[in-house]
């Protein structure tokens, strides 16, 4: 579609602003609103064909609130936020626009998003899917179609668990009396770059990761599971029992990394 106008509230910051640039460089017309600049979320609906909310988690619904009455039929309304049911039953239920749900599975810091992965979730769209598919799937990222609903479920694995284990760690080790600094000159490649990992949560974005995990309506089976599994772990390790160790970790190893011909 030629000419479309893109406007993007919260796009003055993190991937807001990524998804401004990004679209700015393939030639498109964008408008960006934050805080304190650009055109007001009213005032965008009524002079952008798509208008992308980018806001932080805790943020969005109340966002949507405001800006889906003011979307027409015709015009596209879309979020970039790492949860997916609530934003998009939010756009379904506060507009009468067509709404598309988009996670792009990476953060602002990445230039070219060839081979990267974006999760796509439509839910009332005729005319707006193929061309947010081809902005995507022309500059080489691997485009994925689901439901709101088994997008966070995924999301329940692969952020909500996987930053609950970083806290964790970093938590663990705060107990024990550990510095990074101070393990530094023991650390090994991995746990070099797991305190990476560990300083970009504690330090650089807390509200991110903690609305990621607290916001996931499939957190209480990830906090129930990770228990489980801490407590056959801690069992066998206080026990000094290595055997039992090896064989937990072949028997989720089996599950986990199946060999080609059981795909």
């Amino acid at each position: 579609m030629a000419g479309v106008q893109v406007g993007i509230i919260g796009g003055t910051d993190g991937m807001g602003k990524w998804f401004a640039d990004f679209l700015g460089c393939r030639g498109m017309h964008v408008e960006v609103a934050g805080r304190i600049r650009g055109l007001r979320p009213v005032e965008m609906a009524a002079v952008c064909d798509v208008v992308v909310v980018s806001v932080p988690i805790g943020a969005t619904l109340e966002m949507i609130a405001t800006v889906g009455p003011h979307m027409r039929e015709g015009q596209l309304l879309m979020d970039l936020t790492s949860l997916k049911s609530e934003p998009v039953q939010a756009m379904l239920a506060y507009s009468c626009s067509e709404v598309i749900g988009c996670h792009p599975l990476f953060g602002p810091q990445v230039e070219d998003i060839k081979d990267h992965n974006v999760v796509l979730c439509p839910a009332r769209t005729t005319k707006w899917l193929t061309w947010v598919r081809d902005i995507f799937a022309g500059s080489g990222a691997h485009v994925i179609e689901e439901t709101p609903e088994r997008h966070d479920l995924f999301m329940a694995a692969v952020q909500c668990l996987n930053h609950v284990n970083t806290l964790t760690l970093g938590l663990t080790l705060e107990k024990l009396g550990f510095s990074i600094d101070e393990l530094d000159p023991f650390a090994t490649p991995i746990f070099a770059m797991k305190a990476a990992i560990m300083e970009k949560v504690f330090r650089h974005s807390p509200r991110l990761y903690a609305e990621i995990i607290a916001g996931n309506p499939h957190a209480p089976e990830v906090f129930a599971s990770y228990r489980e599994a801490l407590a056959v772990l801690s069992m066998a390790g206080e026990a000094k029992n290595s055997s039992e160790l090896e064989e937990i970790i072949k028997r989720s190893a089996a599950a986990l990394f199946p060999p080609a011909d059981q795909k």
